[in-house]
């Protein structure tokens, strides 16, 4: 009796301190605070471990990989297949699953933010393998996987609210980043623009506090913010801002043009390889000459970057460079290395806005825009375009050169950039792989709860049926006038043979022993019980209906939803997602 009466206090416990926890504002914040602390550790760790393998794979010491000069020894290049055969194991173990492992930005768009910890784990796996063989892949996916996958675990085991749990996923998302790059500020945004979707005043206060927890964390222990030197007194001009805009519109066209390189790529090599497991494999004997060639195109390309950036090399290798990344970016994805695009894209718009700075100073008329200045541009409006979020990219920036007079024009190529991609593309790389997959993902903005709203969720079950072979006569019995607006005309299977309107049958010129089927209306429409809700207002505005039968695959009628009906749920979920985002819900 003394042990259950212990358990029975202490479950009473828990569950009191998880709702002083899911009550309180302060404590929520708190509770950002510690996974935007967990989120930097396993930042420096995950850097640590990839550095570490580029040491053992490539020799590789205190520089970065993509800053050697050449490779003096080819066979090391053999690390590119050796860590495509890792891969190969790693997609076999994915294989037994029923699904592809779920990263934090489709996790809150269409789960309420909620990763399993195994799809992290592997998501990281993959993306530390890629990257630390060489292949030209980021390590900001698996910093915001594992930062926003920390924040699930924490939400679910204190059973937070949905909008909560997504907020935290976001936090711990966006410190990872901010933790990358010594950059809070940039990391917030991250969150709010990348993995969030919107800019919520509830969620202001604990992504802002987790992102600058992870980031003095990092500082205390001893990691360097990344920093970019620009430079220095400069006046910017409208000139300048039309030169910028323009570099802005091409940058939007490149990132474009390598998302689509990306997904053309991916399917030739599945029809080549025949959707064989061995493609990363593939992918890494193709990799081999790219990185002989220039090993800038290594990695992500911190190093490259800094030393392109030092060096100011001609227009023709800043152009080679930039295509053999591009090559080497799409090949790498497309073959089945993980990792994301965000700091390659970065790498790739400092080359492309250095070649543009230069290629402008050619001109006969005496213009001239400063090459370093047009890199860092470039940085932000290329990345904008594959990866999005303007104001991400712009404080990420300001927050690693420390230029204010630089930020008008970062914000007029970024925004530029941003609207060219939407108007012309519509999705950011992320998202674009999704919608691949076949998903109606545009964005990370919350659309989970539309796809739950379904019409088995809305209908009601208590419809009126009469038999599909019943004369007008037996209608009118079955059906007395005043009873209920319709019938529901079903065979003896019960599936669905049409709507009759009581008042129809009840029309004084009636033969009572005619068909009552004469009068069934909407036969050929219907709704599935797993139809979405933007499916079922367009279906009900198509029919032109008020009520429409919910009938399951094999076509027997279980329910019915009105258009009323719908409508009213879909504003009363519109209005609650509304609540939560300005923390009123």
């Amino acid at each position: 009796m003394a042990t259950r009466a212990l358990r029975q206090t202490l479950r009473q416990s828990g569950i009191n301190a998880r709702r002083w926890l899911r009550g309180s504002e302060a404590v929520f914040i708190l509770l950002a605070m510690l996974t935007g602390a967990a989120a930097g550790i396993a930042t420096l760790a995950q850097g640590w471990l990839a550095h570490e393998l580029q040491h053992l794979l490539y020799g590789v010491t205190i520089n970065r990989l993509s800053a050697l000069g050449s490779i003096h020894h080819p066979w090391r290049l053999l690390a590119l297949p050796l860590g495509g055969l890792v891969l190969v194991g790693l997609g076999r173990l994915q294989a037994r699953r029923a699904r592809p492992p779920i990263d934090v930005v489709e996790a809150n768009a269409l789960h309420g933010g909620r990763v399993p910890p195994i799809d992290t784990a592997l998501i990281a796996a993959q993306t530390l393998v890629s990257n630390g063989c060489g292949a030209s892949v980021g390590l900001e996916a698996t910093y915001a996987q594992m930062g926003g996958g920390i924040g699930s675990l924490l939400g679910q085991w204190l059973k937070l609210r949905r909008a909560d749990l997504r907020t935290l996923v976001g936090a711990g998302a966006g410190a990872g980043v901010g933790a990358a790059f010594g950059a809070p500020l940039a990391g917030a945004f991250y969150a709010f623009e990348i993995v969030i979707g919107t800019y919520s005043t509830a969620a202001v206060a604990p992504v802002i506090a987790a992102t600058l927890a992870a980031v003095v964390l990092m500082r205390q222990l001893g990691a360097e913010p990344y920093l970019i030197a620009t430079t220095a007194n400069r006046a910017i001009t409208l000139v300048d801002y039309a030169c910028y805009a323009g570099l802005g519109l091409l940058s939007a066209l490149v990132g474009i043009a390598i998302m689509r390189l990306v997904t053309f790529a991916e399917r030739g090599l599945q029809w080549a390889t025949r959707a064989s497991r061995w493609r990363p494999l593939l992918g890494g004997l193709l990799l081999m000459p790219i990185a002989w060639a220039s090993p800038q195109t290594l990695s992500a390309g911190h190093g490259a970057l800094h030393l392109d950036l030092v060096l100011h090399p001609p227009i023709a290798f800043l152009l080679v460079v930039l295509g053999l990344k591009i090559a080497a970016s799409v090949i790498s994805l497309a073959s089945g290395y993980r990792g994301g695009l965000f700091f390659a894209s970065l790498f790739l718009g400092s080359l492309l806005g250095q070649a543009y700075g230069e290629i402008v100073n050619l001109n006969p008329w005496g213009l001239a825009i400063d090459p370093n200045d047009a890199a860092l541009v470039g940085m932000a409006g290329l990345a904008v375009s594959i990866v999005g979020g303007p104001m991400t990219l712009a404080l990420l920036m300001l927050e690693t050169t420390h230029d204010f007079a630089l930020m008008g024009v970062v914000l007029t190529a970024a925004l530029l950039s941003s609207l060219v991609t939407r108007e012309a593309f519509g999705y950011s790389f992320s998202t674009w792989r999704l919608h691949v997959r076949g998903s109606d993902i545009r964005s990370p903005r919350d659309i989970g709860w539309m796809l739950s709203l379904n019409a088995g969720r809305m209908m009601r079950r208590d419809w009126v049926a009469v038999p599909a072979l019943a004369s007008v006569a037996q209608f009118r019995q079955a059906v007395p006038l005043g009873s209920a607006s319709k019938a529901i005309l079903t065979d003896e299977q019960g599936h669905y043979h049409g709507i009759v309107p009581t008042a129809a049958a009840y029309a004084p010129a009636l033969d009572p022993q005619g068909a009552v089927a004469a009068l069934a209306r909407l036969a050929d429409s219907t709704l599935n019980p797993f139809t979405g809700i933007k499916e079922t207002l367009r279906a009900f505005d198509a029919a032109m209906a008020d009520e429409l039968a919910v009938v399951d695959p094999e076509g027997r009628v279980v329910g019915v939803l009105s258009e009323k009906h719908a409508r009213r749920r879909y504003l009363e979920e519109i209005e609650a997602a509304q609540r939560q985002m300005f923390g009123e819900g």
